[in-house]
Order: C-alpha cells, then structure tokens, then sequence
C-alpha cells in the first residue's frame, strides 16, 4: 500500500511539473515572437501590469503612428510608455526628480508618472511640453518583456479613444485585434477585473499633481 501511494504522488508531483514546464515554455516563445515583431517594428497586444496593452517600440517613430492610428486618437495626446527597471526608466527622462523615485518606491498599485525632459524616445510619443509618461512594470510578463526588448514599450489601453478600457482579453475588440500585428497568447484565459494605473504628474520644482487614481 505505501508503494503504491508513494508511485500515485511521485506521479502527480511528474505531472504537476510537466504542467509548470510547459507553461514556462509557452510564455517563452509568447515573449520570443512578441519582441521579434516588435524589432521589425510592428504592434503588438499584450497584457501588462493594469489592462491589456496595444504596444510598439517607442523609440520608433512609425510604429508609434500606427498606435494612434489604431486607436483613432489624435497625436496631440502623449501615449504611455512601460520599463521594467529604474535604470531602464532613466534613460527616457534627462533629470528624474527625488520626489518620483520616493513615490514610486511607496506605491502599492501600478503608478504612471508624468515626467518632464523625455530624451531618447519617439517625438511623437512625447507631449508637447517635453514629458512623457512611464510606468516601472513588476507583472512577470510585461516585466520580462520589456528586459528582453532592452527598450521601452508603448503601453496604451487596448481600445479605441473614447470607448471603455478592456478589462481583460475577452473584452477587447475584433478590430484591435485585427489590426496589431501580434497577439501574445499569454494571460488570455484571465477574468478578474484590472483597471488602470494611477497617474501622477511631477515637474523639476517638486510640483506633484494626482491626475488619476487608480
């Protein structure tokens, strides 16, 4: 009796790890074919650390075009951009002020903040006045993404302007899909409800304005 207990759970803990293993690599080639679409620059839906995400390099100028074009949104609204560290993030904005780094260091949900002086990122992702708003990712997807493309990715809710933000995959619409060039498969089967991020806009002075809550 105890041999065969012992066979029935070294079985189950086999199958259990079989199961892990090929999760893992599932998301591995997700992320693989998402960031091969993303160097040829094309777009791609993904999910991220609030609501799915319609994404693109955003050092690429075109690609970020295309964003807009897919959510009929006019240009003049600077879109969103993801890292997945503070180092990658401090590439992108010439002077990060303390108050940003202390404000994201106590911030318990995902929290975009809205920073002058953008540098080394496409003109037209950046806002009229020169800021850019960024976001540190710590969901193991979007996080791993991001080091694997080693740039920052256009993060902007998988909709078209003025409709409601998709909670989750099954609520995004057949033209997004349509239209993006990749649609990572990960996180799709997901139900619970997300919402956007907090955004918290901050100048060189020390000014903080809180322009959503999440």
């Amino acid at each position: 009796m105890t041999i065969i207990k012992t066979k029935a759970r070294f079985c189950f803990v086999f199958r259990s790890l079989n199961r892990t293993f090929a999760a893992v690599m599932k998301r591995e080639d997700d992320i693989r074919q998402a960031v091969e679409v993303l160097r040829k620059g094309g777009v791609i839906l993904y999910p991220t650390d609030t609501v799915w995400g319609i994404g693109c390099d955003a050092t690429n100028a075109e690609a970020v075009k295309r964003v807009y074009e897919i959510k009929q949104r006019d240009d003049s609204k600077a879109l969103i951009c993801l890292v997945d560290s503070d180092g990658r993030l401090q590439r992108y904005v010439r002077n990060v002020p303390d108050v940003a780094w202390q404000l994201l260091d106590a911030a318990v949900k995902p929290t975009t903040v809205i920073l002058d002086n953008a540098i080394n990122l496409a003109p037209n992702l950046i806002a009229e006045d020169g800021s850019i708003g960024i976001r540190i990712t710590n969901e193991p997807f979007s996080k791993e993404l991001c080091y694997r493309f080693q740039k920052a990715l256009v993060s902007t809710s998988a909709n078209i302007s003025g409709q409601p933000a998709p909670q989750n995959y099954q609520d995004i619409a057949p033209e997004i899909l349509d239209a993006v060039d990749y649609v990572c498969f990960s996180r799709r089967q997901e139900h619970q409800p997300h919402t956007p991020s907090s955004i918290i806009k901050l100048t060189e002075d020390g000014v903080v304005t809180i322009l959503r809550k999440g």
